[in-house]
């Protein structure tokens, strides 16, 4: 058994011999690509577990555990990870904990923090935890982050943006039920296969895997019938976690809607580009702005191969990170960048754009920034494009879900009001062509 080692503030380290012994929780948060940068961490020999349970006993463990006025995320992925420890799944003397942790503004940054206090009162302060950043925050020798490692990642990130995209516009269609998530299935066994035999993430085998995946779609049989279409934003865990959102993707399926969620890229673009800003405004290493801009250049070639890629066999693309941000130039100050900042406001805006207009805005709990960014800009929003039919929705654990679901039903009844207005002004005019032409 490894020895238990800690650093000079009494953090206990994650080191060489752990690597070989003990097995990682992950938390889940977007499905499709912690699968695949689940299994680039395998690739480099870490044993992995990601996390996929459910049920509202874990946002009680989190209760226990963490305070309530905390943000909800810290509290969910907390609760899920002490849950996880009090199952008796996994061996608690050979199980460590890995969470993301950003180094900006945003309280996420500390929920490391939390998560550690939490652990100590619940009786696992034996259990390491893993910070997962690019800035240097936390050092463990049994565990890296080196640049092959950031390029899987980073095309794990790319490929799992174009397979959500394809899925959420295939699937309010395909006449065989379950037939784009099946496809999905299968790309995420490929690519992780790809990734195992260090292929699937140089610029050219992204390029080919892409054109592949996209023509894959394409190949199921739909029948693309109007339906209300839906954007979902907020604050990034509430957006992708059905967990933080109450399973929102699968309500708004079953309510005959097709959903519209923004990529991680754009997020990604968004983190980096504001480190950018930073060092231009206040100065900084040469060096560092060199890399940091190059991650820059890279992740860009990767979001314009997804947007080629996806639009040249007939779906709508996102739009690029640039024309995003310029979006909200104008409307409202780059510099507010905590947690999702103006990023919230510009994917409203986008979505409105590219015909999303009837959007979810999820708000967790003690997210200030996404209160601001998000319900905050609402009517801004409406006075610069009229199409848009937003509703914020609270996520908290007193918040009870058949209300959440009343409010989103009532934005969907006014996207149905406005629908049938659409489909009636087609029908006349293509009954006036109809006439023109007899004559």
């Amino acid at each position: 058994m490894a020895k238990l080692e800690y650093d000079k503030t009494g953090r206990l380290l994650f080191t060489k011999e752990m690597k070989e012994e003990y097995t990682i929780l992950l938390p889940m948060m977007a499905p499709i690509h912690f699968n695949l940068i689940k299994n680039v961490f395998t690739h480099y020999g870490y044993k992995t577990v990601l996390l996929d349970t459910e049920g509202p006993e874990i946002a009680q463990v989190g209760l226990k555990y963490v305070h309530n006025d905390t943000c909800y995320p810290a509290l969910l992925v907390i609760g899920q990870f002490i849950h996880a420890l009090q199952s008796g799944k996994y061996d608690v003397n050979k199980t460590a904990l890995m969470i993301t942790q950003t180094g900006g503004g945003c309280r996420a940054s500390n929920y490391i923090h939390l998560l550690r206090k939490a652990l100590i009162k619940a009786g696992f302060d034996k259990v390491p935890v893993i910070s997962l950043n690019l800035s240097g925050l936390e050092k463990n020798s049994g565990f890296s982050i080196t640049i092959p490692m950031i390029r899987r990642m980073a095309a794990g990130l790319v490929y799992g943006d174009e397979l959500m995209l394809l899925r959420n516009q295939i699937q309010p269609y395909e006449l065989n039920v379950g037939e784009a998530q099946r496809l999905v299935d299968k790309w995420v066994t490929e690519l992780s296969d790809q990734f195992a035999k260090g292929k699937g993430f140089t610029a050219k085998e992204i390029e080919d895997n892409m054109d592949k995946i996209a023509r894959s779609f394409t190949e199921i049989k739909i029948n693309r019938i109007p339906k209300i279409k839906v954007g979902v934003v907020g604050e990034i865990y509430v957006k992708y976690a059905a967990l933080g959102n109450n399973n929102l993707e699968k309500f708004l399926a079953e309510q005959g809607c097709e959903v519209n969620l923004p990529g991680i890229m754009g997020f990604m673009l968004f983190k980096v580009d504001n480190r950018l800003e930073d060092i231009k405004l206040y100065g900084g290493n040469k060096i560092k702005y060199n890399v940091i801009n190059a991650l820059m250049i890279y992740l860009t070639k990767l979001e314009t191969s997804l947007i080629e890629n996806v639009s040249k066999y007939g779906f709508v693309p996102p739009s690029s990170y640039q024309h995003t941000k310029s979006l909200v130039d104008g409307v409202i100050g780059f510099g507010s960048k905590m947690g999702e900042g103006w990023l919230l406001t510009a994917e409203m805006l986008e979505l409105t754009e590219a015909g999303y207009g009837n959007i979810v805005c999820a708000q967790p709990f003690g997210c200030l920034p996404n209160h601001i960014n998000g319900k905050g800009m609402m009517r801004r929003i409406k006075s610069i494009d009229e199409r848009a039919n937003i509703v914020a929705i609270d996520y908290d654990p007193g918040a009870p879900r058949v209300n959440q679901e009343n409010r989103i039903k009532l934005m969907l009844a006014v996207a149905k009001e406005n629908l049938n207005k659409e489909l009636e002004k087609s029908e006349n005019s293509t009954e006036k062509k109809t006439v023109a032409a007899a004559h």
